[in-house]
């Protein structure tokens, strides 16, 4: 039986030299902030999204957050739909409404396969109550291209 190639450690965290933008709106928009969450990344560093799948995403400010890590410190800004699937990958930029997020640093599994949730560093501590997300606002994950990010 093959083992995953991420688990192995053959495939590089940033495999990619260019990944479609992404853009999802909230359909739901969460107030809770865990200091000691303590969520597993898995080992993947992307992961794929059908049209119309929902995901979690939740902020951490934690230096060294990266797939196969944990991350204890997670603010949660809520639920998204894409309308339109594609691939989320790590190192991709968060955007909302102008403002930069953060980066993509992982994905925890723990509810799947309900939904994924998308990870994001970044510095500012705070769930979706707190940054006054609304329903129905979109947020734009966004990978810069980069010649040089496949080689390991």
């Amino acid at each position: 039986m093959s083992q995953e190639p991420y688990a192995r450690g053959i495939v590089p965290e940033r495999p990619f030299v260019a990944v479609e933008e992404m853009e999802g709106e909230f359909v739901a928009v969460l107030g809770v902030s865990f200091p000691n969450r303590d969520l597993a990344l898995e080992p993947y560093a992307s992961r794929s999204f059908p049209d119309g799948s929902i995901a979690e995403v939740c902020v951490t400010d934690e230096s060294g957050a990266a797939p196969g890590k944990r991350v204890a410190r997670a603010a949660y800004l809520g639920f998204i739909r894409f309308a339109r699937g594609g691939v989320i990958a790590v190192g991709m930029e968060c955007r909302m409404e102008g403002e930069v997020v953060g980066e993509v640093v992982g994905f925890d599994g723990v509810h799947a396969p309900n939904h994924w949730n998308i990870v994001v560093q970044g510095s500012r501590f705070a769930n979706g109550a707190e940054r006054g997300i609304r329903l129905g606002e979109r947020i734009r994950f966004v990978y810069e291209t980069c010649a040089t990010c496949s080689s390991g």
